[in-house]
């Protein structure tokens, strides 16, 4: 009887990575899902089920999750931080913050499991971006920044990996108001917002919050995140939702 597959998906508290989890599960995998502070009341109970305590900014922290963990197949790597905002008015320690997490967070938890993938010459990475880097979108510069690199850093490291059996895939989830990268984004812009940009700044707001244009569901994210995961053959770039799938066609 083969072994039941385990992915391990980070940024599991909410919006698309606690959707992926949930659908991993549903479809009979184990899943380590891994969140700052871990809640077990997100999840419903499970045996193939294991909440661990992760920070992906923290080089301990990502070692104590990865031996925890224990054996993976796939890797999943959802943590991110948004920032919407004009630049003028961001401090670097606020943009330092986002790459750590959304670019630097990414490349070293996908560091950390090269080792078991490479001796089982298999398993596959799945790095969540953004449809941003389809088509730029105003305050949104250091967002796009981070995920625009890990776009590249993913398709160069799918060429270095392939040798040893190991899928590198990209989804690229649309605008999904649903989610918490509005409340993300509030938190970084502070009250360091530039008095110049506060008009224009407040209309981009309420654009990112409209549901009247085709927008991502988190459902969308996850069924994208199992085809890159389950299926060889799917493309290096995997939009997710109906308003990146437009993008990705344009």
């Amino acid at each position: 009887m083969a072994t039941t597959p385990t992915a391990l998906i980070t940024g599991c508290s909410s919006g698309f990575g606690l959707e992926t989890a949930r659908y991993f599960l549903d479809k009979g995998w184990r899943v380590v899902a891994t969140m700052r502070t871990p809640d077990e009341s997100l999840l419903p109970r499970s045996e193939r089920l294991r909440l661990l305590p992760l920070d992906v900014t923290d080089a301990e922290s990502i070692r104590r999750c990865i031996d925890a963990a224990g054996p993976i197949d796939a890797l999943v790597n959802n943590a991110g931080v948004g920032m919407l905002a004009p630049l003028e008015g961001v401090e670097l320690t606020e943009v330092r913050k986002v790459f750590e997490t959304n670019t630097l967070g990414t490349i070293a938890m996908t560091q950390a499991v090269l080792p078991q993938f490479r001796q089982r010459r298999a398993g596959v990475v799945v790095n969540v971006t953004s449809s941003v880097t389809l088509k730029s979108l105003p305050l949104l510069a250091v967002y796009t920044g981070s995920k625009a690199a890990v776009n590249a850093f993913t398709e160069s490291l799918a060429l270095e990996l392939a040798p040893f059996g190991i899928r590198v895939r990209v989804v690229l989830p649309g605008r999904a108001p649903s989610t918490r990268f509005g409340e993300n984004a509030h938190l970084l812009t502070g009250d360091s917002l530039p008095e110049a940009y506060a008009q224009f700044t407040q209309r981009v707001f309420e654009a990112v919050r409209s549901t009247s244009t085709p927008i991502t569901q988190a459902q969308d994210v996850a069924e994208a995140v199992w085809r890159a995961v389950t299926d060889p053959l799917a493309p290096m770039r995997i939009p997710a939702g109906a308003d990146a799938v437009a993008l990705s066609e344009a």
